[in-house]
C-alpha cells in the first residue's frame, strides 16, 4: 500500500488543481491580447503569453479542467455499462453471454484511433462527441474483465450462501459479486483514464476533438507549433503538462495492480 502514496497523491494533486482552477484568480484563458503576443514570463504571467495573448498557465490549468474532465466522464461511463454487460453476461452466460461481451469484440476489430476520427468526423468535433467516442472504445474493456472475474467467483462459498439464503438475482450480484471483483475493475478504470487523456489530446492535437478557443493540452501543443522556433516553451508547458499527468497515471495503475494482485499484495 506504500507504493499508492506518491503516485496516488500526485494524481489527487492534478485533479485538486484542475477542479480549483476558478479560485486561482487566473486570467481568463480564452481572452485574447495580441499587443503581449509570444510575451515571455513575467510577474502577472509566470509562463507567459502564447501567438494570441493569451495566458499560458491558465489556459494550462484550465485545459486540465477539459482533459481530465472528458477522461473521467468517458471512462465512468465505460464502466458502468461495461461492469453491468460483464456481469449479466458472466452470471447468466449461455445467449446473454454473448449479446452482452461477446458482442463487444465487434468494437475490439476497429483500431481504436481510426474509430475515433471516424465518429468525430461524423459528429462534428466537441467535448460531449469525446465523452461518447471515448466511452465506446473503452467499454469492451471493462465488460470482458468484469466477465472473467464473475466467472472466477460465481461458484465460490460465501456466492453460493448468499443464493442459498433466498436472495435475488440483483442483490446476489451487486451487494456480494460486485465488491469482491472490485480491484481488477479499479485498474482498467485508472488504466481507461490514462489513456483517455492521451486519445483526447491526440484528437484535439489534429483538430477533432475540443473546440477552440476552450483550452485543452492538445490544442496548445497543436497552436504552439507554428510558433516553435520563435517561442520554444510553448510546446514545452502543454507536453510537460501531459507527460506527468499520463506518467502519474501509470504509476497509480502499476500500484494498483500490485495492491490488488493476492501474487504481489503481501510483499
Amino acid at each position: 500500500m506504500k507504493r499508492l502514496l506518491f503516485p496516488g497523491a500526485l494524481v489527487a494533486l492534478i485533479i485538486l488543481c484542475a477542479i480549483a482552477a476558478p479560485l486561482f484568480g487566473l486570467p481568463d484563458p480564452i481572452r485574447q491580447d495580441i499587443a503581449q503576443r509570444l510575451a515571455g514570463p513575467t510577474a502577472s504571467s509566470w509562463l507567459g503569453r502564447d501567438e494570441f495573448g493569451r495566458d499560458v498557465l491558465s489556459r494550462l490549468i484550465w485545459g486540465a479542467r477539459t482533459s481530465l474532465g472528458v477522461a473521467f466522464a468517458s471512462a465512468l461511463t465505460a464502466g458502468i455499462v461495461g461492469v453491468l454487460l460483464g456481469l449479466i453476461g458472466g452470471w447468466s452466460r449461455g445467449t446473454a453471454a454473448f449479446l452482452s461481451v461477446r458482442s463487444m469484440d465487434i468494437i475490439l476489430c476497429f483500431p481504436p484511433v481510426l474509430l475515433a476520427l471516424l465518429v468525430v468526423t461524423l459528429l462534428g468535433p466537441g467535448a460531449a462527441t469525446l465523452i461518447l467516442v471515448l466511452s465506446v472504445l473503452y467499454l469492451p474493456g471493462f465488460a470482458r474483465v468484469t466477465y472473467s472475474e464473475v466467472l472466477s467467483v460465481r461458484g465460490r462459498d460465501y456466492v453460493e450462501a448468499t443464493r442459498a439464503l433466498g436472495a435475488p438475482t440483483w442483490y446476489i450480484l451487486l451487494r456480494t459479486v460486485l465488491p469482491n471483483i472490485a480491484g481488477p475493475v479499479l485498474v482498467q478504470l485508472s488504466l481507461a483514464v490514462a489513456a483517455a487523456v492521451v486519445l483526447e489530446s491526440g484528437l484535439s492535437f489534429l483538430g477533432l476533438g475540443v473546440v477552440p478557443p476552450a483550452p485543452s493540452w492538445g490544442l496548445m501543443i497543436r497552436g504552439a507549433r507554428t510558433t516553435m522556433e520563435q517561442a520554444p516553451l510553448l510546446l514545452v508547458w502543454p507536453c510537460a503538462a501531459l507527460t506527468l499527468t499520463i506518467l502519474a497515471m501509470n504509476l497509480l495503475c502499476d500500484a494498483l495492480r500490485d495492491a490488488v494482485d493476492p501474487r504481489t499484495a503481501g510483499r
